[in-house]
């Protein structure tokens, strides 16, 4: 059985959790983290020197970084349309996950960790220029989205929607000024057929 080192809070971990619940791998949940239990003794630096969660352990299989434990697990189930196998449609995929890890992540850290986390780290102008940054990244969805008529890359779920509708949905809770984006509001009424959304992007887990 697959463990996952993390909790459910955390939004990385959820990407991990969710795509299990969509490829129907059993898991078992090791509780780490903050608040839980501190990553950053040696017996976990051991497996991620990171101090980061989520960690898989598959076996004698250790991996971290949440996009790659999921492209991992989509890949170890065979052909699948959270990543096809078509080097196009995969790269596809993998493209919109880059981009939410390297783009979108980067734009709304200042502002949710200020106004959902408390912290102090982010002045209000660095606040102020996330949450434009944030909804300009978002329009770039929301015109991606209008385009597929469906999901980020076509009529499927992929992983791609695994770890963009999580960031769309910290986008819905945060309070903030939210641009107005039809397409990306269709986008999570959507979803919420989709089995797992209702649990991992849920009103207590921003």
């Amino acid at each position: 059985m697959l463990t996952i080192l993390g909790k459910e809070t955390s939004i990385n971990v959820r990407k991990v959790l969710w795509t299990c619940r969509l490829l129907d791998l059993p898991w078992q949940l090791e509780p780490w983290g903050s608040g839980v239990r501190d990553p950053r003794v040696p017996e976990f630096l051991a497996l991620n020197p990171n101090a980061q969660v989520p960690v898989l352990r598959d076996g004698d299989t250790v991996l971290w970084e949440s996009n790659t434990i999921c492209r991992y697990l989509a890949t170890r189930a065979g052909d699948t349309p959270l990543l096809p196998a078509d080097a196009l449609a995969r790269a596809r995929v993998e493209q919109w996950m880059d981009w939410q890890a390297t783009e979108l992540n980067t734009a709304w850290r200042p502002a949710f960790m200020a106004l959902m986390r408390g912290s102090d780290k982010f002045d209000s102008t660095a606040v102020a220029a996330s949450v434009q940054d944030w909804n300009d990244k978002m329009r770039i969805l929301d015109a991606q989205l209008a385009r597929t008529g469906a999901y980020v890359t076509g009529p499927q779920v992929s992983l791609a929607d695994v770890v963009i509708a999580l960031s769309a949905h910290r986008w819905r809770m945060t309070p903030i000024e939210h641009a107005s984006l039809p397409a990306v509001e269709a986008y999570l009424r959507r979803l919420e057929g989709v089995p797992g959304f209702a649990q991992y992007c849920g009103p207590d887990t921003p």
